[in-house]
């Protein structure tokens, strides 16, 4: 009996078998195409397809979109974007963000659902499909991925450490700490000439070295955090996204009512106002600078996780026929609302302690005023006579700066005096750790409550953290999967172990310095040029329009020609454009970091010693290898393309659309009367792909860059085949 087409009938035994390519591949075993012996003319014996392949599922569609969201959405809406958007024109830099995340954002994001939903497979199994000689792309993916979460999780550990320390009233970086000597009480001096707030994260917390050279040992506290960021990590993704997928429930949605909560909050405090109104204020000047784009496309690029594998990942265990179209804009869209919503949260908070610290610039300055006035270094006749200085207001104070400095032009330096401008406070750019763990615990400490508002707010990074940490070990663990026979809490338990033992580098009193490291190094070029590569080898390589109708017959419909020009055109050059600029910008700026200064109690710019440079570019070095060293190594036939690796429910999928297609032909055998023989079958029928496109012969050859699934199929020497270009 054969079954074909749905359809069951019997085949003289004397009558030779001619059998379809869905018959070939339906009872082929994975192996190598080079070494493949099947024959046609085989007697073939009844087949039954899988229902399924045994890959783990989404329980829900929902669940999925949490996960994708909760990757993408991360530290860097927080205290990333902000940053920029001050930095940048305010409401101006929305303007260039907005463009690129249309020209590479979006188009890159759904090139990677496509491909991961299409082959089923995580970042290895992916390209070496797609293109066997850019294979090393999933291996640079994977590597980016170690060093990303190496470092990204030892934020988290000092997130706990202060989510733990915030169950305290006074908070205990509400205050500097008071030191005695015998009977004499005295402010820490190192505090007195920084802030409390500064004093707890660089001295409490980290307890860092002036230098990167000098490691001052393990920091016992961050030690301690690190490991409990790991076990919590760890049993989020042991048992792969049947785990993952329910933590997502809560860590994907806590950050948005956190948000919201602040965003009430913080416009209920005097002062956010002003805040949301300079960021909102465009200096439209701004758009013509080139580095206002360029930092906006590399935000768009980290925003959305482009290049890491965890999109792929998440994907692959998708259905077939997933609108991940939709998915892509959906999270794409959530993901620059997010950024929206955590920029107004921060700027109506720093409003808030801008007029604060404005208000105390004020009183500060008035009573150095009234001192001179006491001294009779400045004449009382100078003072307008509704100034009342136990009620200095900020207007007051202007009049009087203005009076003194017009009056005392020669020495009105040497009275310093400060103008104590709301504006110059509102300028003050505040990023990364610097606006989490100092101005924005700084804030909440004039909050009524404010350790309630301290636990939520760190409890926020954690759960921000830990998404973004899900998906990088997904990205990380679903190749290995994929390629190996291991079990997945096997692999989970050894990837923490050994991540947390690499990860004390970061937990030394210098670790802070290193953390600076890998986020500089570890990932921007070799993120960037990982993605252009993705973007090149589906549009170049494999070919934007089989790629285009691959999407169509996975859909169920044809994307937008919009699509076909980005990734053919547009998408290659932005970013070829930001590599251009990244490579330049290493190049001109020092390479270096901000050391803690413990005896000046503030922060100078240090350039690396020797070791750290080759420290930096060895991180660059190590991500970029695999891929001239796949590509050598498959060129020369030195290593196995990975044909033989493609997703059992990949081949599936095409051996049902194929025997779909191959269902007229054998209609003659429904249709021929009893006792009747059927007619002989075409002597040559043309292989088809899925979607009934020709089979292109080019995807037979070893030296192929795309099809290594149908390179199973076996075809008799001397059969004609007709080449076509789908490219």
């Amino acid at each position: 009996m054969l079954k074909t087409g749905g359809a069951s009938l019997r085949v003289p035994a004397h009558e030779p078998v001619t059998e379809s390519v869905a018959d070939l591949l339906a009872h082929e075993q994975p192996h190598d195409y080079k070494s493949s012996s099947l024959s046609v003319g085989a007697k073939v014996p009844q087949i039954e397809l899988p229902e399924s392949d045994g890959r783990p599922a989404w329980n829900s569609k929902l669940q999925y979109i949490l996960a994708q969201v909760g990757f993408s959405v991360g530290l860097g809406n927080v205290w990333r974007f902000p940053y920029l958007c001050q930095k940048n024109g305010g409401g101006a830099y929305l303007v260039p963000y907005f463009i690129l995340l249309l020209l590479i954002g979006i188009p890159l994001f759904f090139l990677e659902l496509a491909v991961g939903q299409k082959i089923r497979r995580g970042s290895l199994g992916v390209w070496n499909y797609v293109c066997p000689r850019l294979g090393g792309i999933g291996i640079s993916s994977l590597m980016v991925c170690g060093f990303v979460g190496l470092y990204y999780n030892v934020i988290i550990g000092w997130s706990i450490f202060y989510f733990f320390q915030s169950f305290q009233q006074p908070l205990p970086w509400s205050e500097c700490p008071i030191r005695r000597n015998g009977t004499f009480a005295f402010v820490e001096p190192e505090c007195e000439k920084s802030s409390a707030t500064t004093y707890f994260w660089y001295r409490q917390t980290l307890n860092t070295t002036s230098t990167i050279a000098e490691s001052g040992g393990l920091n016992v506290k961050m030690t301690v955090s690190l490991l409990v960021a790991w076990i919590i990590v760890c049993l989020a993704v042991i048992k792969g996204i049947a785990s993952s997928g329910k933590v997502m429930y809560f860590s994907s949605l806590f950050p948005y009512v956190v948000l919201f909560c602040f965003l009430v909050r913080g416009l209920m405090l005097k002062g956010s106002v002003d805040g949301i109104a300079h960021m909102f204020t465009p200096k439209l000047e701004k758009m013509l600078e080139p580095q206002v784009w360029r930092e906006a496309a590399t935000q768009v690029f980290f925003a959305l996780g482009l290049g890491f594998g965890g999109v792929i990942a998440f994907s692959s265990y998708n259905k077939i026929d997933n609108n991940c179209h939709f998915d892509a804009v959906l999270v794409s869209v959530i993901n620059f609302m997010t950024s929206i919503l955590a920029t107004l949260v921060v700027f109506a908070v720093l409003g808030f302690k801008a007029n604060i610290m404005n208000e105390k610039c004020v009183t500060e300055n008035s009573e150095k005023i009234l001192g001179y006035l006491n001294a009779n270094v400045l004449s009382h006749d100078l003072i307008p006579l509704h100034v009342n200085f136990s009620q200095m207001t900020v207007t007051d104070y202007a009049e009087v700066y203005g009076v003194i400095k017009t009056v005392k032009e020669g020495g009105f330096a040497d009275l310093g005096l400060d103008q104590c401008l709301l504006e110059d406070e509102l300028n003050k750019s505040v990023q990364g750790t610097g606006l989490a763990f100092i101005a924005f615990t700084e804030a909440m400490t004039h909050f009524p409550g404010s350790p309630f508002w301290s636990v939520m707010f760190f409890f926020m990074l954690i759960n921000l953290g830990l998404g973004s940490m899900i998906g990088t070990m997904t990205g990380i663990t679903t190749p290995v999967l994929d390629a190996y026979k291991v079990k997945k809490e096997y692999l989970t338990v050894g990837c923490c172990i050994v991540a947390f033992f690499c990860g004390l580098l970061f937990v030394q009193r210098s670790g802070n310095y290193f953390v600076t490291m890998f986020d500089d190094y570890s990932a921007g070029l070799p993120l960037t040029v990982v993605v252009i590569l993705e973007n090149v080898s589906v549009a170049w390589i494999y070919g934007t329009k089989r790629f285009m109708q691959d999407l169509e017959d996975m859909l169920g419909f044809r994307p937008y020609s919009f699509y076909f020009y980005m990734w053919k055109y547009v998408s290659p050059l932005c970013l070829i454009v930001l590599i251009t600029a990244t490579v330049i910008e290493m190049a001109i700026s020092p390479p270096g970091y901000n050391a803690w200064i413990q005896e000046l109690a503030q922060e100078r710019f240090e350039s690396y010693p020797p070791w750290a440079l080759g420290m930096c570019y060895a991180l660059i070095f190590a991500a970029l290898l695999p891929l001239p060293v796949v590509f050598i190594a498959r060129h020369f036939n030195l290593m196995s393309d990975g044909s033989n690796k493609l997703s059992v429910s990949y081949r599936k999928t095409m051996m049902k659309e194929m025997s779909s297609l191959e269902t007229p032909d054998e209609s003659h055998f429904i249709l021929t009367k009893p006792g009747e023989a059927p007619p002989p079958l075409p002597p040559h029928r043309a292989l088809l792909a899925p979607g009934g496109r020709p089979l292109d012969p080019n995807s037979l050859s070893p030296k192929s860059c795309y099809g290594t699934g149908y390179q199973n199929a076996a075809i008799s020497p001397g059969t004609p085949i007709t080449p076509e270009s789908d490219s």
